[in-house]
């Protein structure tokens, strides 16, 4: 065990200095700040795209807090080993419960409120702006990457961990899928976006696709932005938007377009 099993990454205070600081550095805890925490064999891989454009703004700014706990300092024996074979053969390497459980309850010592456990699976519950907006109201969450063929499934069951998916595909580790739940959320948080209205009229937020956008040139390659956005009619320019939204989400998504209809029908 090490004394420094993780690494936070969040608000600095700023002093003249004629040596340059690095853009992220170790912090406390700033109270009452929406915060993830990442196991993960690969703390390096954070905060990754997380510390660029508005969320490593809003990471800078002390929006929003990121913790990564080295998974590999709870490793058993002189190696740190984190796994082992699969109960019953079987190819790969599966993480073994007693380095996950140190790890996890480490993490989750002294957390307190809203605070999902939350294990990147392509097993789990997909990805959706709901489940997004669900998070973004929590006071926190942890994140658990996987690696290998997984992990002991006694693991999730003791500690009633939440699975959730990318998509119906494998990947190498959950990383790439915590920075994904996290961007998704983090957006999502007060102050984040700066224009709140942005939030709420993209994709998904009323249960469809977003329609076209465009900007200048007013015309580019002979294609000349849709006559309605030009002309500064607010009501016949928010009906086109609707209806683009509704036509693209019914070819491109009709699981998605039968689900709002069903709601649409409900009301």
């Amino acid at each position: 065990m090490t004394d420094k099993p993780a690494k936070s990454h969040g608000r600095k205070a700023i002093r003249p200095t004629l040596k340059p600081r690095e853009l992220l550095t170790p912090t406390p805890d700033l109270h009452g700040v929406w915060k993830a925490k990442v196991i993960t064999l690969f703390p390096s891989a954070f905060p990754g795209v997380l510390g660029e454009s508005l969320t490593g703004k809003a990471l800078q700014d002390g929006l929003w807090q990121l913790e990564t706990v080295d998974l590999r300092q709870f490793g058993i024996g002189k190696h740190r080993n984190v796994d082992d074979t699969p109960a019953g053969g079987g190819a790969g390497m599966v993480l073994r419960a007693d380095v996950l459980g140190a790890a996890i309850e480490h993490t989750m010592d002294g957390v307190q409120g809203n605070w999902p456990l939350i294990y990147l699976s392509p097993r789990g519950r997909r990805m959706d702006q709901r489940m997004m907006q669900t998070f973004a109201r929590c006071d926190g969450l942890t994140l658990l990457c996987g690696r290998f063929e997984g992990v002991d499934e006694r693991v999730l069951e003791h500690y009633g961990i939440q699975e959730v998916s990318l998509g119906d595909f494998v990947m190498t580790g959950g990383e790439i899928a915590a920075q994904a739940l996290i961007d998704a959320t983090v957006r999502l948080l007060p102050g984040v976006l700066g224009n709140q209205a942005s939030a709420e009229e993209e994709s998904f937020s009323s249960g469809l696709l977003e329609h076209p956008q465009y900007t200048r040139p007013a015309e580019w390659k002979g294609r000349p932005i849709p006559e309605v956005l030009m002309s500064g009619h607010h009501g016949r320019i928010a009906e086109w938007r609707q209806q683009m939204s509704e036509r693209i989400t019914r070819e491109r998504r009709p699981d998605l377009w039968g689900a709002y209809r069903n709601a649409r029908d409900e009301d």
